[in-house]
């Protein structure tokens, strides 16, 4: 328990996942075991504005972690209706929304139609920081919301088969990809295989090179400038914050660039409903999962608001989500205060 004074936080924001609306009646998952509420996902996202909108310091910006519809609307043609529907909840309040893209943003549309879309949050940015990564179809920029202070969004299906032309060159190396781990006919269902390779399934993705290599050098600038780093993504990328069935493909190579840096201090995910937490104990970084919203009854709540401080970041949680304080690393070479 801290037993300081309540100190004044720099900057605060709210952060949600795996939404998922559908004007649907409840549902299951593929394994009928678990209950999804897709309509009243949107009441909790209402419940969880009006919060943020009557808390005593209002975030300064939102971060939704993907999953934003169901893939359900795609077969009952109500794709665009679902998305503006949520959208317009989302716009409630003049809070800015940085949208990460999961699996069931390309389960409604393609890649092309993303990136003309609201759901594209790169022109939030600045231009001169936004620095998106070679290859203008990979959905990853950066802001800063408070000087010292760096976010990085990632792009988890940059290499996936989902959102890419069955007869591009994209789709052709993530089949191959998978093909290696997953004999399965459909590539939905994990390997039979047990442990870290379960992840090698249609419903995950992972990370170029020239994406990795983009974020190599903002962290590297990012260390110059001895900022703190939270990076987001759909796809979880500690193999102890999440089940092995959720994990980016090349998790390997992401958590590399991050431990040779100094920079990060937390990494964001979505895509396990359960949720799930693990500070690398070799890196000092704090790896969250945050809990579906769509896996919540509707008489529960599942959201956060972060508050920033010098030395840490305090999650308030809210229902399924549960309080958690993540302290910045110490050492002196990474300290910029």
């Amino acid at each position: 328990m801290d037993e300081c004074p309540p100190q004044t936080p720099l900057f605060t924001f709210g952060v949600i996942a795996d939404i998922q609306y559908a004007d649907l009646d409840d549902g299951y998952n593929f394994t009928r075991t678990r209950r999804r509420y897709y309509r009243s996902s949107l009441q909790l996202l209402r419940k969880a504005q009006e919060s943020w909108s009557e808390s005593a310091v209002r975030p300064d910006f939102i971060l939704q972690l993907g999953d934003i519809i169901d893939g359900f609307n795609k077969g009952h043609a109500t794709s665009q209706r679902a998305l503006d529907t949520v959208l317009r909840e989302f716009s409630s309040s003049p809070v800015e929304v940085h949208h990460v893209w999961g699996n069931h943003e390309f389960y409604n549309f393609s890649r092309s139609a993303l990136l003309r879309s609201q759901l594209n949050s790169t022109p939030h940015t600045d231009g001169s920081q936004s620095g998106a990564p070679a290859g203008g179809e990979i959905y990853a920029y950066q802001f800063s919301p408070f000087p010292g202070f760096r976010f990085v969004v990632l792009d988890a299906y940059d290499v996936s088969l989902l959102g890419r032309e069955q007869s591009s060159g994209q789709y052709g190396d993530a089949l191959t990809l998978i093909s290696q781990h997953n004999n399965n006919e459909d590539l939905n269902c994990p390997p039979v295989s047990e442990g870290l390779l379960q992840r090698f399934t249609m419903f995950n993705g992972g990370f170029s090179k020239d994406q990795l290599d983009w974020l190599d050098s903002v962290l590297s600038s990012a260390d110059d400038k001895r900022e703190r780093v939270t990076i987001v993504s759909h796809l979880p990328v500690h193999p102890r914050s999440t089940e092995p069935i959720c994990l980016a493909w090349n998790f390997d190579e992401l958590l590399a660039i991050i431990s040779s840096h100094s920079s990060v201090v937390c990494f964001m995910a979505g895509h396990d409903h359960d949720g799930g937490y693990y500070q690398d104990k070799d890196t000092g970084v704090h790896h969250l999962t945050l809990e579906g919203v769509i896996e919540t009854p509707p008489n529960g709540n599942a959201f956060g608001t972060v508050s920033v401080y010098e030395d840490k970041m305090v999650l308030k949680g809210n229902g399924r989500i549960r309080d958690r304080v993540f302290l910045f690393p110490c050492q002196s070479d990474t300290d910029h205060s």
